[in-house]
């Protein structure tokens, strides 16, 4: 399912605010990409732009290309529902709808694509997203409460088993760990390392080592100064970024001298 984006000249608006400026990057397929920089650098906004997430704020616009397997997903005769079910995204924060069961929970998506499903289609869905994310085991004899009153990693990883339910190409994560305590938190990471195996996965951290951890590459974003947008500064092997990065920026960075 795993499919290749590549972005070139893209340029992030908000009525007149360039917030982000000039991004070219490819992302490979069945890999892990991880944004880094400081905060209000676009990094998060670069990313909604991945599945035009960013739209939902008012006056949003692109100007550049992002191309999914070859397709622009800013193409006029695009509809943002297909992208957003062909580009999946799961939040900073857990968010299990709070009214749902379990098992609803992970269905979601599919019913609100008004996906109508066999009893026994619905049950092999549910298990088989659940097992995806890592969560099946501990909530099979559960499924009917609400999806609430998990755990907050557990909660995540719903959220995940939620997003490739609908069986999704590209996984977007905005900070997926941050809210999680150091345990869940690595069962988190743990689970990415599996999924790429079948998702191009992008996530945006602020957690130097986790970027370390998970990412093949890492793509590090900075700002000249406040008001001014963001851009990419550089990406490359995660590796390469770590150790030998090409511009001072990124080597203070990682480093920890600003951020």
């Amino acid at each position: 399912m795993a499919t290749s984006i590549d972005v070139s000249d893209l340029n992030i608006y908000y009525g007149d605010f360039l917030a982000v400026e000039g991004v070219t990057i490819p992302i490979a397929a069945r890999s892990v990409t991880a944004f880094i920089g400081p905060s209000g650098c676009g990094k998060s906004t670069f990313l909604r732009s991945l599945n035009r997430m960013h739209e939902v704020v008012r006056g949003a616009r692109v100007e550049g290309k992002v191309l999914v397997d070859g397709e622009d997903l800013y193409g006029d005769d695009v509809d943002p529902v297909d992208v957003r079910r062909m580009v999946g995204m799961v939040f900073q924060r857990p968010n299990p709808f709070p009214t749902m069961s379990i098992y609803d929970n992970v269905l979601a998506g599919q019913r609100l694509n008004s996906k109508r499903m066999k009893k026994t289609d619905a049950d092999d869905a549910v298990e088989r997203a659940l097992r995806s994310a890592g969560l099946w085991a501990e909530v099979k004899d559960r499924l009917d409460r609400p999806g609430s009153g998990l755990s907050g990693g557990q909660q995540q990883r719903l959220c995940i088993a939620r997003a490739i339910s609908v069986e999704p190409e590209v996984l977007l994560m905005d900070e997926p760990c941050s809210a999680l305590d150091p345990i869940s938190t690595i069962v988190i990471e743990d689970l990415i390392h599996e999924l790429k195996a079948q998702y191009t996965i992008v996530i945006v951290t602020h957690n130097m080592q986790q970027a370390a951890r998970v990412s093949d590459t890492t793509a590090f974003f900075n700002l000249a100064g406040v008001g001014m947008p963001g851009r990419l500064v550089e990406h490359g092997a995660t590796e390469k970024i770590f150790s030998n990065p090409d511009e001072s920026a990124t080597e203070a960075y990682i480093q920890g001298r600003f951020g």
